[in-house]
């Protein structure tokens, strides 16, 4: 696949060069979804997200020490209306209500004080949210897009995020879903068409360099 990095100096350096080019001069960080319901297998919802969670610790502690922005998004439902036919597809989500516990971020995430937590319905980030505008505030000219899953929430951010008109990277360690095949094959379409989809080292690397 043409999103994976090989062994080698060369291809290293080529990975980075693409990533700094996909993050622009001023990117925000967007971890979709990484939250309780999604992270804790024994949730509907729920898939084993050790090491997608432990990559987005990563990438939140850099962006916080490069003070850029940090934007976590959690789906709730505070009444019968809200995203009903949604719900009626996936009627798991009927969980995510606001006294659940399954709407709260993952624990062991490094939130501070001034990253926007952000309450949405459906899949993307950016439907029926203020993140556009704050993010246009900010002065951000690209996104780097994380979280769960692949299939559904991660990749509706990653294509509003094109459609609003920011450069998209997503790490693909640092996104998972309950399908692996699912996974892998909605990685390959994002980087044919709507992101770049790179090794979280070179997220990381451009971010220190």
């Amino acid at each position: 696949m043409g999103d994976s990095i090989g062994s080698g100096n060369e291809t290293s350096r080529q990975a980075l060069a693409r990533v700094d080019g996909g993050m622009g001069n001023h990117p925000a960080l967007i971890v979709v979804d990484v939250v309780v319901g999604f992270t804790d297998p024994s949730c509907p919802l729920g898939s084993d997200a050790e090491s997608v969670v432990y990559a987005n610790v990563q990438l939140m502690n850099a962006f916080h020490q490069a003070q850029l922005p940090v934007v976590l998004t959690t789906v709730i439902y505070r009444n019968d209306h809200e995203a009903s036919v949604f719900r009626a597809r996936i009627p798991a989500l009927n969980l995510l209500t606001p006294e659940s516990h399954w709407v709260k971020f993952d624990p062991r995430l490094p939130i501070a004080g001034d990253d926007l937590q952000l309450e949405k319905r459906h899949a993307s980030s950016f439907h029926g949210t203020a993140l556009d505008q704050w993010l246009t505030d900010r002065n951000v000219d690209s996104v780097v897009v994380t979280g769960l899953t692949t299939s559904g929430c991660v990749r509706a951010t990653a294509v509003d995020g094109l459609q609003n008109n920011y450069r998209v990277v997503v790490p693909r360690e640092a996104c998972g879903d309950r399908d692996p095949k699912a996974h892998e094959a909605n990685l390959y379409d994002l980087n044919a068409k709507y992101a770049d989809v790179v090794p979280l080292d070179s997220v990381l690397a451009a971010l220190t360099s």
